[in-house]
C-alpha cells in the first residue's frame, strides 16, 4: 500500500495508532492560517515534532497543522515528502522487540524556501502565526568561520534579499522583516541540541540583522522588534529522543503489515532516508514557557512547560552530563574501534566503564539537580535502557557527524564549570581521553591501522591540517596541534591555559603507538 492522502482509510486499518481529525481539513485550515512553521523536515522532526502537534491536535489541545519550511536538500523533499502527500510513518522501537507504528498526517505544506519565498512571506505575514520552530542541526545556526568572522556564505548572502538565501539564518532575518512591517508577534522556537539554544538563535538572527541594518538595507528600528519580548521571543529548549537513520529491519516490519516501497533510499549527497522513521521509546522535550503571540498547551503532549532557570538545568544534566557526551564518547571510539551499532558497543565492557566513568565520576558531581528530572535516573536510563536496545539501529559513524560543533559544549561546558567551582582541572582523566580519543579519531585510521572515512563535518579538511603531522604509529608536539588545543570554538576553553592540554596529548600519544593502541589506552585508564 502507497502512501497516499487517498488510501488514508485504508492505511489507518493497519497502523497502531492514528490521527483523530479529518486530516484535509486540518490542512486546509493550516494553509489558510499557519499557526506552527517548521524550518527542518528530518527525521527529529517527523518522529518527534509533528508527532507532539499532532497528538496536541488529536486531544483538542491544538487545531492546526504545521507548515514546513526546508532552505536545501530539496531531494529529500522530493523523494520522501511529496510523493507520500506529506504523510510519513513513525515507528517507535522497543527494547522488548515490540514496534508501534503510527501515521504522521499534521503536515499540511512543505516549501522550498529559496523556490518560493513569497509563500513563506505569506505566512510570516499572517496574524495567526504563533511559533516558528527550528530543527535544522548544531550547525544551521552557525554564521562564522573558525575565526569568528561570518563565513563567506553569509557574506555573499549580505549583498542580496536575505529571503532568497539558502542559509536558514539569514532568510529567516528577511521573513521576519515582513511580520515587522506587519507589526505581530512571534515566537522562536529552537528544538535542537544545543546549549541555551534560545540565546543562540537570538544572536544569529541580531548578528545578521545588524550587518543589513548597517548597509542601509533594513531600518534600525527592525532591530528594536527582534529585541523587544512583547514582540519576539526566544525560549530555551531541551530535547531528547534519539532518531537514527531509517533501519532495513523497519522497512522489512512495515512491509509485512502492508506497506510498499519505504525505502530507505540513498540520496545524491549520500543521505539516507526513507518514507518512514524509527525513533526509540524515551523522549523528552522542555520548553521555557515564553511565547508572544499564544501557544498551544504542550503539557497535553508530554512536554515540560517550565521557566528558563529549570530548562537549562535540564539542558546542562543532558547535554553535558547524562547523554550527549556519552553519545559523542562511543561515537568517536565505536568508529576507532570497528563497531557500527551503538547498541554492540554496550556488550564492550571497556567502553561501558569509561561512559559510566565520564557520566558518575566527572559529570554527574557539578550538574545541578534540575527537580523535574532526576539526574542519576536519567543517566542509568540512558546506560541500561536506551543505548544499549538492540532494536534500535542507531551508528557510532552518525552520531560522529559533525563532532567539531559539538565537542565546545559536551565537554568544554564540563571543564568550564569546574574551573568556575575552583575544581582542579588537572585531575580529570576521562573527559581527557575523550578529547584525545577524537583527535586520533581526525587521523582516520582505525584500531587495526585501516583507514576509514570519518562522518562528514564542516570543518574536516582544517583539522585534519593541524594533526598533518600525527600518525597512528606516532604523535608529535608540534605548533600546529598546540594551537588546536587552544582553540576555544572546538574545546569552549583553551586547554593550554588551563593546564588540561597536557593530559590530552599525553593520552593522544599513547593511543598512536601503532596497531591494537587505542585499546590498550582505555583498558589502561578504566581498570
Amino acid at each position: 500500500m502507497q502512501l497516499k492522502l487517498d488510501l488514508l482509510e485504508q492505511i489507518l486499518n493497519i497502523v497502531d495508532r492514528s490521527p483523530k481529525f479529518d486530516v484535509r481539513k486540518l490542512r486546509a485550515e493550516t494553509i489558510k492560517d499557519p499557526k506552527w512553521v517548521a524550518f527542518g523536515a528530518g527525521n527529529i522532526f517527523r518522529g518527534y515534532i509533528a508527532r507532539i502537534a499532532q497528538d496536541l491536535v488529536n486531544c483538542s489541545a491544538f487545531d492546526r497543522g504545521v507548515n514546513v519550511i526546508q532552505g536545501r536538500d530539496y531531494e529529500m523533499l522530493d523523494t520522501v515528502y511529496e510523493p507520500n502527500d506529506n504523510l510519513a510513518v513513525s515507528v517507535t522501537l522497543a527494547n522488548d522487540g515490540n514496534f508501534s507504528s503510527e501515521i504522521i498526517a499534521n503536515i499540511a505544506e512543505v516549501v522550498k524556501m529559496t523556490l518560493r519565498p513569497e509563500r513563506v512571506k505569506e505566512i510570516f505575514r499572517k496574524p495567526s502565526l504563533q511559533i516558528i520552530s527550528y530543527t535544522i542541526t548544531e550547525k544551521g545556526y552557525d554564521i562564522y568561520n573558525s575565526k569568528g568572522e561570518l563565513s563567506d556564505v553569509v557574506k555573499s548572502a549580505l549583498d542580496n534579499d536575505p529571503c532568497i538565501s539558502s542559509h536558514v539564518m539569514v532568510a529567516s532575518v528577511g521573513f521576519l522583516y515582513e511580520r515587522y512591517l506587519a507589526k505581530l508577534p512571534v515566537t522562536l522556537l529552537s528544538l535542537d541540541n544545543l546549549s541555551k539554544n534560545g540565546s543562540i538563535l537570538k544572536k544569529a538572527i541580531l548578528r545578521i540583522a545588524e550587518e543589513y541594518v548597517a548597509r542601509g538595507k533594513l531600518e534600525r528600528e527592525f532591530l528594536d522588534y527582534l529585541n523587544d519580548d512583547k514582540w519576539v521571543t526566544y525560549p530555551w529548549t531541551m530535547i531528547d529522543k534519539i532518531t537514527p537513520g531509517p533501519d532495513p529491519n523497519v522497512a522489512n516490519y512495515l512491509q509485512t503489515i502492508g506497506f510498499e516501497d519505504v525505502g530507505p533510499f540513498k540520496l545524491c549527497n549520500g543521505a539516507i532516508c526513507s518514507k518512514f522513521v524509527n525513533s526509540e521509546e524515551a523522549e523528552y522535550l522542555a520548553i521555557e514557557d515564553k511565547f508572544a503571540n499564544g501557544r498551544p498547551d504542550f503539557s497535553k503532549a508530554g512536554v515540560f512547560l517550565v521557566d528558563r532557570a529549570t530548562v537549562e538545568k535540564i539542558e546542562t544534566m543532558k547535554v553535558t552530563a547524562c547523554l550527549n557526551p556519552l553519545h559523542t564518547t562511543l561515537a568517536v571510539y565505536g568508529s576507532l574501534l570497528g563497531y557500527d551499532k551503538i547498541w554492540q558497543e554496550m556488550n564492550d565492557p571497556v567502553l561501558v566503564k569509561l561512559i559510566k566513568r565520564l557520566a558518575y565520576d566527572e559529570a554527574l558531581p557539578v550538574v545541578e539537580d534540575p527537580i523535574v528530572i532526576d539526574p542519576v535516573k536519567f543517566v542509568d536510563e540512558v546506560i541500561n535502557k536506551r543505548f544499549a536496545n538492540p532494536y534500535l539501529p542507531d551508528s557510532p559513524q552518525r552520531i560522529a557527524t559533525d563532532t567539531s560543533m559539538k565537542i565546545s559544549i559536551r565537554f568544554g561546558k564540563t571543564i568550564n564549570t569546574y574551573i568556575a567551582l575552583g575544581k582542579d582541572v588537572t585531575k580529570l582523566r576521562y573527559i581527557p581521553i575523550v578529547l584525545a580519543g577524537w583527535l586520533r579519531y581526525l587521523l582516520a585510521v582505525d584500531d587495526n591501522g585501516c583507514e576509514f572515512t570519518p562522518s562528514p563535518d564542516p570543518c574536516i579538511e582544517e583539522l585534519q591540517e593541524s594533526l598533518s603531522e600525527q600518525s597512528y604509529e606516532r604523535a608529535i608536539v608540534d605548533d600546529k596541534i598546540i594551537d588546536l588545543l587552544s582553540n576555544e570554538k572546538y574545546f569552549g576553553v583553551n586547554l593550554n591555559s588551563i593546564g588540561l592540554a597536557e593530559n590530552v596529548l599525553r593520552y593522544f600519544s599513547e593511543m598512536c603507538q601503532g596497531k591494537g593502541s587505542v585499546r590498550r589506552t582505555l583498558e589502561k585508564y578504566t581498570k
